[in-house]
């Protein structure tokens, strides 16, 4: 079996005498979606800020490309390839989609013009940058400022941002929260081709959407995994129906 590119072993958080996160254990291969899926409260998120650095775990630890990172900061596992989105966008609003992009590539390349200007005027990094808005499917969007964008345009947007940082995996939050069938479906396409930049690890409430993407699936109650494996195997489990459903039934 090809080793894990993320690995979360034994991860725990308290908050007071909530466990957010307790004894988690799970891993994001190569190539693979993995989706966390659980009910509000679940502590998908707080899972999802734990690996990204932004929480500290009380125990356990987490390895990414086969290294210790449990004591790294945020911008240290960014600067490794770990990509966050979509939880709280990132996007600067009065900058053309053109602009945030360039200087998205400008900092992944650990460069500093102190201004954004200069960096708009080299043609290697707009070129660059024009090369991920076109994956995302903005070109004809790349003079629009980031505020006038509709929603589903946003989150590409975060999408085209986040490939500027060359990630070796992606954090992805509900990227389908606020969009339409139409735009779900089209993200969900996205995030398909995406699998093949860099495995996904997606907290996801849109649950056609996670049945398509998804190589595995896990299942967050109360902090703890309660079921893993493929979707197939997590439709037919009766605790996920009970603990995450009720008493309806997985579509």
């Amino acid at each position: 079996m090809t080793d894990p590119v993320l690995a979360v072993h034994d991860l725990s958080v308290a908050f007071g005498a909530l466990k957010a996160v307790d004894r988690v254990s799970l891993d994001l291969r190569p190539g693979e979606i993995h989706a966390l899926i659980g009910p509000n409260g679940a502590g998908k998120s707080t899972l999802i800020g734990l690996i990204a650095g932004g929480l500290r775990p009380a125990s356990g630890r987490i390895t990414f490309l086969g290294r210790d990172i449990t004591r790294r900061d945020t911008a240290a596992r960014a600067r490794m390839g770990l990509a966050r989105s979509f939880q709280v966008s990132s996007v600067a609003p009065d900058f053309t989609v053109l602009q945030n992009v360039t200087l998205a590539v400008e900092g992944a390349q650990g460069r500093a013009y102190g201004f954004f200007m200069p960096a708009l005027s080299d043609r290697s990094l707009t070129d660059r940058a024009a090369q991920h808005i076109a994956r995302v499917g903005l070109l004809n969007r790349v003079a629009v400022p980031a505020g006038d964008l509709a929603h589903g345009e946003r989150r590409r947007l975060e999408v085209a941002m986040a490939l500027a940082q060359h990630p070796k995996a992606f954090l992805l939050d509900e990227p389908m929260a606020g969009l339409g069938p139409d735009g779900a479906r089209e993200f969900t396409q996205i995030l398909d081709e995406l699998r093949h930049e860099a495995p996904i690890l997606l907290v996801e409430h849109d649950m056609d959407a996670v049945f398509r993407l998804a190589d595995r699936i896990s299942v967050l109650v109360y902090g703890r995994v309660v079921a893993s494996g493929g979707v197939a195997e997590i439709r037919a489990n009766p605790e996920v129906q009970r603990a995450y459903l009720g008493d309806e039934t997985l579509p």
